[in-house]
C-alpha cells in the first residue's frame, strides 16, 4: 500500500541556474493546496526540492519545520535515495515559508513521512530520469542502455559515464517527466533509505553554535518581553508605563489592547530595551491593574466537584454504542466500577517560546521558531491588517515542543510590537511566561463500570467521560473519538460525555488525547482482567479476537484499528520481555500496555522494582512498533520512541497544572519538573517489525502506552491500583540511580 501522491494539479517544474546546473521542484497547481490555510494561488512559481550544481553536489530542501523529529534530514532522504546520489554530495537547506514552492509547510500529527513518501521519492526519481537522459542524448544512445549510481550515469556497454554535475545544465533544458511514468526503486537496492543517517545539524547543536530561534539575532535589534494577564482572557485597567519608560535602557512601553482570541493577540504590557535583562528588570517595576474577567471563578477544585457532580447525573449525550450495557452488567459475574482522572499538562518546551520580528517598508519579516508557518502568517495578516503576501517568514530550528508551537501567539506579539515601534525587535519569553501562559493539555475525567462473565469473558464496558467545552463541541484537545479501542471489540459498549465549560486555552500536546485516554482504557482493562482472573496479555489477545460486529465509521483507511497489527506488536513484546516465562524478583513486576494512534501500533512491556517507601524503579523497558516499512531512519527513529517513553514517564510521575481563581499554580520546572537522567529506565529496548504497509510517523504512537504499562506494574507489584495521574499524589516518587 502506498499513499502520498502528486495528483493531476501537482506536477514536476524543473528550471537552469547559474553555474550550469540544474533545479527540480514540485508544482503546485489551484486546489492542489485544499488542505492549507488560504493562500494568494494567483501567482504561482516553481518549487525547488533538490539543486543540482556543476561540481555535482545536490542540495535538498528541507520544506518543513524541524522540531526534533530529525525530518529536516528524512525528507531530504527520500529525494536523495532515487536521485541515486552519495549521501556525502548532498547538502541540505532549511526552506523558508513559500506555499507556492513547497505546499502545506507543517510538524505535527505524525503526518510528514505518509504524507510525503510518495511525492519526495518522485522528486529524486525525476532528476535522475532527466539525467539519463541528458547523457544519453549526449552519447546518442538509447536511455534503456544507461544506468545510474553514486551521483553518476552510466553506459554499461561501451564503459562511459559522466557525473550528474557534467549534466546539469544539459538536464535542466529538459522537460520534466510526468510523475505517473516514473518508476521509484526497489527496495532492496536502497543504499539511503534505511540506514542511520545523523542529522545535518548534529554538531552545531553538541558544540552550541547559534541554530534556534532563540539565538537568532538581528543588527539594531531591540528586545522584547510581554506581560500578560495571570489570568486567561484578562485585560489591562491601567499600568505605571511613564515610569517604566524611565528606567535605564528601556526604548518603549505601552499597552495592547488585544483581543478575545485566545490563540491570539490578547492584552498586555510590552517593554522594549537595549537588552533583554534590561526589558526584564523594567517588567519587575510593572503595576498593572487587571480586569480578570470569568475564567478567575474557575480552577482544578471547582473541576473536580463539577466533575463529580455530573458523573452522578445521565450524561449529555451518547458518542458510540453496541449491544444493551445496563443488561449485560446485571447478569456479569463480576464488575467492576471505577473513576480514573489526568490532568492539565503544560508543554514545557526545552525552547522557550521566542520570535524576531522586522517591519520595513510596509512589509513584515519574521523569524520563527514555529509548527505552522502559514497560520502565524494568516494570524499576523489579520491582526495587523496587513496581506499575507506582505509577510515573509523565515524557519527557524525548534528546541522541542510537543506541540506547542502548533499556535502562534508569540509570533504575533513579536510583529505587533515590531510594527508598533519600528524597529527590529526580539520578543523573549521567560519560562514563567511559557507554563503559566500555555495551550494546556486538557485534564479529564472518566467513570466507567466493567463485566466479565463466569468464562473470563468481556462483556459489558460503559464509559461516561466528563470534559471540557459547550454543548456538543469539546474544548481543543479534550474529545475522545467514539471509534477509539474499545469501540467495536466489547459486545455491550458505551461510550458517553458530557462537557463543563472552560476559560482556560487547551491544545495538542505529543499524542494528544491518546497520551491520556490509552492511560484510562489499558489500565481498566488491567483491572478488569484481574477480576476474570486472567491473565493480562491473553485478555488483551482475546478482546483482539472478538470483534462486537460493527466498527464506527473511520473515513481515513489508515485510521481503522487493525486488531492483526495491534496483536502483532502485543505478541512481539511478550516474546522479547519473557512475559509469562519468567518470575520477577520481590517487589519487581512486569506491565503491558499498547495503543494506536497516528497510523502507528505500540506496545510496552515495563519492568518496575517498588520498595516499601513508595519509590519507583523503571528498570526495563520493551516497546514494539508497527509503523510500517522501511523504517526510513533507524537513528531518528529508535530516538523517537526512547524519547517518547521518557516524555511519558515525565506525564505518569511528575507533571500536574493546577489552577485557581483561573490562573495556573505552577511557575517552572521546580513545581514542574520532567524525569531526571538519574531516573530514567536503566534499558530501552526499541523495536519495528516489519510488516506488508507503508511507512508512517513515530512522533506520537510509542509514547502512551508506556504510562499504563508502568502503573500496571505497580498494581502488580504492591497491590495498589492508582487511577488518578500524576503518581505523586498517591505518594509514589522515582527512585535514582541502579
Amino acid at each position: 500500500m502506498e499513499f502520498g501522491r502528486v495528483d493531476r494539479r501537482t506536477f514536476l517544474q524543473v528550471t537552469a541556474v547559474a553555474g550550469g546546473g540544474m533545479m527540480l521542484g514540485l508544482h503546485y497547481g489551484p486546489g492542489a493546496l485544499a488542505q492549507a490555510p488560504a493562500a494568494d494561488l494567483s501567482a504561482l512559481a516553481p518549487g525547488a526540492f533538490v539543486r543540482i550544481g556543476a561540481d555535482g553536489i545536490a542540495t535538498i530542501m528541507a520544506k518543513n519545520p524541524e522540531v526534533g523529529q530529525s525530518i529536516k534530514v528524512l525528507l531530504p532522504m527520500l529525494i536523495a535515495e532515487e536521485l541515486d546520489i552519495e549521501w556525502k554530495n548532498v547538502r541540505i537547506e532549511q526552506a523558508d515559508l513559500d506555499v507556492a514552492r513547497y505546499g502545506e509547510q507543517f510538524a505535527g500529527g505524525s503526518v510528514a513521512v505518509p504524507e510525503h513518501w510518495v511525492p519526495m521519492r518522485q522528486v529524486g526519481a525525476a532528476a535522475r530520469r532527466m539525467l539519463v537522459t541528458a547523457a544519453a542524448r549526449e552519447w546518442k544512445v538509447s536511455e534503456s542502455e544507461c544506468s545510474t549510481a553514486s551521483g553518476r550515469v552510466r553506459h554499461d556497454k561501451s564503459g562511459r559515464s559522466l557525473g550528474y554535475g557534467a549534466l546539469a545544465a544539459k538536464a535542466a533544458a529538459l522537460p520534466p517527466p510526468d510523475p505517473k511514468t516514473l518508476t521509484l526503486k526497489n527496495p532492496k537496492d536502497y543504499t539511503i533509505i534505511g540506514k542511520p543517517i545523523p542529522g545535518p545539524d548534529n554538531l552545531a547543536i553538541v558544540t552550541g553554535k547559534p541554530l534556534f530561534g532563540i539565538d537568532f539575532t538581528l543588527p539594531g535589534m531591540l528586545w522584547a518581553v510581554y506581560d500578560k494577564c495571570p489570568v486567561f482572557g484578562g485585560k489591562v485597567v491601567s499600568a505605571n508605563v511613564d515610569a517604566v519608560r524611565r528606567l535605564p535602557g528601556v526604548r518603549h512601553a505601552f499597552v495592547v489592547e488585544g483581543g478575545d482570541d485566545l490563540a491570539g493577540l490578547l492584552g498586555g504590557v510590552a517593554i522594549v530595551a537595549d537588552s533583554w535583562w534590561a526589558a526584564e528588570s523594567a517588567r519587575r517595576k510593572l503595576e498593572v491593574k487587571w480586569d480578570e474577567g470569568p475564567t478567575a471563578a474557575q480552577g482544578s477544585e471547582v473541576f473536580a466537584r463539577r466533575a463529580e457532580e455530573i458523573s452522578k447525573q445521565p450524561p449529555a449525550r451518547t458518542l458510540y454504542r453496541d449491544g444493551d450495557v445496563e443488561a449485560a452488567l446485571r447478569s456479569a459475574a463480576k464488575v467492576v466500577e471505577a473513576s480514573y482522572s489526568y490532568p492539565f499538562l503544560a508543554h514545557a518546551s526545552p525552547e522557550v517560546m521566542n520570535c524576531t520580528a522586522r517591519d520595513r517598508d510596509g512589509k513584515m519579516e519574521i523569524w520563527a521558531p514555529t509548527q505552522t508557518p502559514q497560520r502565524g502568517q494568516q494570524l499576523v495578516a489579520k491582526t495587523l491588517g496587513i496581506a499575507a503576501g506582505d509577510i515573509t517568514i523565515h524557519l527557524q530550528r525548534i528546541g522541542g515542543c510537543f506541540g506547542r508551537r502548533l499556535n502562534n501567539d508569540y509570533m504575533v506579539e513579536a510583529a505587533h510590537i515590531a510594527r508598533k515601534i519600528g524597529a527590529p525587535v526580539k520578543l523573549l519569553w521567560t519560562r514563567e511566561d511559557d507554563i503559566r501562559h500555555d495551550f494546556y493539555r486538557p485534564g479529564g475525567f472518566h467513570y466507567l463500570k466493567g463485566g466479565v462473565d463466569a468464562g473470563g469473558r468481556l462483556v459489558a464496558w460503559r464509559d461516561h467521560f466528563v470534559s471540557f467545552g459547550e454543548g456538543e463541541r469539546f474544548a481543543r484537545g479534550a474529545s475522545m473519538s467514539a471509534e477509539d479501542f474499545p469501540a467495536g471489540f466489547v459486545p455491550n459498549y458505551a461510550l458517553q460525555s458530557s462537557v463543563m465549560p472552560l476559560g482556560v486555552p487547551t491544545g495538542a500536546l505529543r499524542a494528544p488525547g491518546d497520551n491520556a485516554i490509552c492511560f484510562v482504557v489499558q489500565s481498566f482493562i488491567d483491572e478488569l482482567a484481574r477480576a476474570a482472573g486472567a491473565d493480562p496479555l491473553r485478555f488483551r489477545l482475546a478482546m483482539l479476537d472478538a470483534p462486537a460486529g460493527h466498527y464506527p465509521d473511520v473515513e481515513d483507511p489508515l485510521d481503522r484499528f487493525d486488531p492483526k497489527r495491534m496483536r502483532g506488536v502485543y505478541e512481539a513484546v511478550a516474546a522479547k520481555s519473557g512475559w509469562g516465562s519468567r518470575t520477577p524478583a520481590k517487589g519487581t513486576a512486569l506491565g503491558i500496555g499498547g495503543h494506536f494512534c497516528h497510523y502507528g501500533y505500540s506496545a510496552v512491556v515495563a519492568e518496575v522494582r517498588v520498595d516499601a517507601g513508595k519509590s519507583v524503579r523503571v528498570d526495563k523497558v520493551w516497546s514494539v512498533n508497527d509503523v510500517g516499512r522501511p523504517i526510513i531512519n533507524p537513528s531518528g527513529a529508535v530516538q523517537q520512541v526512547q524519547g517518547s517513553i521518557i516524555d511519558g514517564l515525565s506525564h505518569l510521575m511528575n507533571y500536574e497544572i493546577t489552577f485557581e481563581r483561573g490562573r495556573a499554580v505552577q511557575s517552572n520546572l521546580h513545581e514542574y519538573t520532567p524525569l531526571r537522567m538519574s531516573e530514567t529506565p536503566a534499558a530501552i529496548e526499541v523495536q519495528f517489525l516489519d510488516t506488508d504497509h507503508a511507512p508512517t510517523g513515530l512522533g506520537e504512537p510509542g509514547l502512551p502506552p508506556v504510562l499504563p504499562a508502568v502503573a500496571n506494574a505497580i498494581c502488580a507489584a504492591t497491590g495498589q491500583r492508582v487511577r488518578a495521574l500524576p503518581l505523586t499524589k498517591a505518594g509514589y516518587s522515582w527512585a535514582t540511580g541502579a
